[in-house]
């Protein structure tokens, strides 16, 4: 990508103090099947960050690796007996166990301290500078940072070599490597950035920005170390200033401070804003915190926004008004063993038009980032265009009950706590991220009791957990549901469920659905999982919808039948979960995910490599997903002629109130309107209210389209198009109506 920076600190323009050299690019790597030597050989080039996969020449067998879980699932589902059953973590069928990368770099004169940090890599790292082993990291999903001092050539060509695993299985089962039920391939590599950095001492190890709404403020805890064998004196000066255009907004008093020999302290000072411009997803703005001690400085990006979650109303709250999220999911590990994958999550132009762009067409606010954790860069990006992001740690055990409890994980406590820790401060400073999630789907009292306590006071923004399938580790934290409606009928082989049972299904029986009744004590609810019907990028159903979709539309349904009615579907749940006002997060699954045959799920996109998505998706989703949403509570197939009222549910997701009108029409395929009924409206900010609309249903059999409508008045402020919300319908005679 074209832009570095990290929610470590990074270096800074204004000062020579630190000198940052990025290594990201392309580099030599080898394999072996022991870990203690280094190879002779290194007989390909791989891009840094990126996969083992993009090496040239290939390495054969590359992904190969049979996980428990999938073991255990693919054994559930009766594709491999129960003799093939393997242990925690996993099996691995490749020649080899370890992959070795190779570059050099030059250590610039007149510094003292060098550290090296790799952002990310799989399946864990081990580090050796010009043939001096300088330690390891077992961490797959945080970063590793790496001493160099001793071992640095100054002014002088130096020999990097870093050590990653060929597959899950080199590391412990009871340390998380990634754990998913669905994940057919585990491919190795460096997939985030790789730097190295000099500086004087006394050094900045690391800056974490807290910020204050009311009144505005900052609080920054600063760490600071003496890397030097006397004692010495640090005048540290914190300096803040707009991140476009660099205006200076406010500074701290300076500081002296004395270190003894060795010593690291931790300086925390509250810095005042006044007039400080809040972040928002729709006006992201970003200061730079400038750190310096007279041997180092860096800057820190951050921006001005508190966000936390309420039991006493089950709501979000950003900047201390109510907040809705609205969005998806990204499980990018899982797209790691898609075919076009390739080099797309490193390619800036590609992440930004899918963080973005596509985002902001279907009124999305928000996504998870699920079951894998994403590179730097793409939360740098979510930062500037105002995402908000449910950020994910990469563990999903289910319940024994589900899967063999005695083929299950038990989690080395302490190395969660650990690696949980490092996890949250590489990404504590990005105002897009909102909330921390301890896992996924999960059943394991070893997150609440143990993890969580551990590290949420880590966190100086106090931002609310999410705790999988267990009880909420403190009384405000979020509650996960995944109501998937259609699940039921892919497990017992015949339809369960019709869209028309939403006309009277409440929130209690989501709630249960999901899987949350027994945690939820008016915990704020996100469902970040709903949909089931995927369809692979050709139209051809996932191994969870192929029993489905014969049973909805037929065993002679098309492709583009099947593309129509998922997105006809995904936008019945949505409309009907946002309109209850029960859920304060309603994310679809998945909008980037695997597209391959015999895969459990996929995304809605035709062209992953153009991100051209499914045109109907785009068309319902971005209607279902409006701030101003409508729910036309009417889901039947068949409509019989006659008077009738239909019930339109609005929600207004804006933090003004909103004044408009409704209009229901029945139409034909060419837009001939055969009955019309419209009423106004009156919304407060964050509101909801329902509508009741008389009208005469001609008697005229066929198939039309049931529309509902509505438009906030022009003089509104901020103008916005009106939200449409459709029913495919048939008018029947009396005698076949279905209601």
């Amino acid at each position: 990508m074209k832009e570095r920076s990290s929610s470590h600190p990074t270096p800074t323009n204004k000062s020579s103090a630190r000198v940052t050299l990025s290594l990201d690019g392309q580099w030599n790597v080898g394999e072996s099947l022991e870990g203690t030597a280094v190879p002779r050989d290194f007989p390909s080039r791989c891009q840094v960050p990126g996969l083992v996969r993009l090496a040239q020449p290939p390495f054969p067998h590359v992904d190969e690796f049979e996980s428990c879980e999938l073991n255990q699932n693919l054994i559930r589902h009766g594709t491999l007996p129960e003799s093939a059953r393997v242990a925690p973590p996993g099996r691995s069928t490749q020649p080899r166990n370890y992959f070795w990368y190779r570059t050099t770099f030059r250590a610039p004169a007149g510094y003292t301290s060098g550290w090296l940090t790799i952002e990310k890599a799989q399946f864990g790292m081990g580090v050796w500078l010009n043939g001096r082993a300088l330690g390891t990291e077992p961490a797959c999903f945080s970063s590793g940072r790496f001493e160099l001092t001793e071992a640095l050539r100054w002014d002088a060509e130096n020999e990097l070599v870093v050590r990653v695993g060929a597959h899950p299985g080199v590391l412990p089962a009871s340390y998380p490597a990634g754990s998913d039920f669905e994940k057919f391939q585990w491919t190795p590599g460096i997939y985030d950035s790789v730097s190295v950095a000099f500086c004087n001492n006394p050094v900045v190890t690391s800056v974490q920005v807290a910020p204050r709404v009311d009144p505005r403020a900052i609080v920054v805890q600063t760490k600071l170390a003496n890397r030097s064998g006397k004692a010495c004196t640090a005048q540290l000066a914190q300096r803040i200033s707009e991140w476009r255009g660099g205006a200076q907004v406010a500074e701290a008093a300076a500081q002296s401070v004395r270190l003894a020999a060795g010593e690291t302290i931790t300086i925390t000072q509250t810095i005042a804003l006044p007039g400080g411009r809040l972040w928002s997803p729709e006006d992201p703005f970003l200061y730079v915190l400038e750190t310096s001690t007279g041997g180092d400085a860096v800057t820190t990006r951050f921006g001005l926004r508190e966000f936390r979650s309420d039991s006493k109303t089950g709501k979000f709250y950003l900047n201390g008004e109510s907040c809705f999220l609205r969005g998806s999911n990204i499980a990018l590990h899982r797209f790691f063993e898609d075919k076009q994958c390739g080099a797309l999550p490193w390619d800036e132009a590609w992440v930004r038009k899918l963080l973005a762009e596509i985002p902001r067409q279907l009124n999305w606010n928000a996504f998870r980032f699920s079951i894998g954790p994403v590179p730097q860069r793409w939360f740098e990006i979510a930062d500037e265009c105002g995402l908000l992001i449910q950020n994910e740690f990469f563990v999903w055990t289910s319940h024994p009950k589900w899967h063999a409890p005695q083929y299950g994980r038990t989690w080395d406590a302490d190395e969660l706590i650990r690696q949980y820790g490092a996890w949250m401060s590489d990404h504590w400073n990005h105002p897009s991220v909102v909330i921390w999630d301890a896992c996924n789907e999960t059943f394991d009292p070893v997150f609440g009791e143990k993890v969580i306590p551990a590290v949420r006071g880590l966190d100086l923004s106090n931002r609310p957990w999410d705790n999988g399938y267990n009880q909420p580790a403190a009384p405000d934290d979020p509650v996960e549901i995944h109501p998937y409606f259609h699940a039921a009928s892919h497990w017992e082989n015949k339809l369960l469920f019709d869209l028309s049972e939403l006309e009277t299904k409440t929130p209690e029986e989501v709630i249960k659905l999901g899987s949350a009744e027994e945690n939820w004590h008016g915990n704020p609810l996100i469902i970040n999982e709903y949909g089931w019907l995927w369809l692979h990028r050709d139209g051809t159903p996932s191994s969870l919808a192929e029993r489905v979709y014969p049973m909805m539309l037929g065993a002679n349904a098309s492709a583009e039948d099947r593309f129509a009615h998922y997105a006809y579907d995904i936008a019945a749940e949505t409309e009907f979960f946002r309109s209850s006002r029960r859920f304060a997060g309603v994310l679809h699954f998945s909008y980037l995910t695997e597209s391959h045959h015999g895969g459990y799920t996929s995304d809605p996109f035709r062209d992953i490599r153009a991100l051209k998505l499914d045109p109907y998706f785009a068309d319902y989703a971005s209607e279902a997903f409006k701030p101003l949403g409508v729910f036309l509570k009417f889901l039947h197939s068949t409509l019989t002629a006659g008077a009738r009222t239909f019930v339109v549910n609005l929600v207004n997701d804006y933090a003004h109130a909103v004044q408009g009108r409704v209009v229901l029409t029945l139409e034909t395929e060419k837009g001939e309107i055969l009955a019309r009924a419209e009423k106004t409206f009156a919304l407060a900010a964050f509101g909801d209210g329902a509508v009741d609309l008389a009208c005469t249903i001609p008697e005229r059999l066929g198939h039309y389209l049931l529309k509902a409508t509505a438009s906030i008045n022009q003089s509104a402020k901020p103008a916005a198009a009106p939200t449409v919300g459709r029913r495919k319908v048939e008018v029947v005679a009396q005698k076949s109506a279905a209601i």
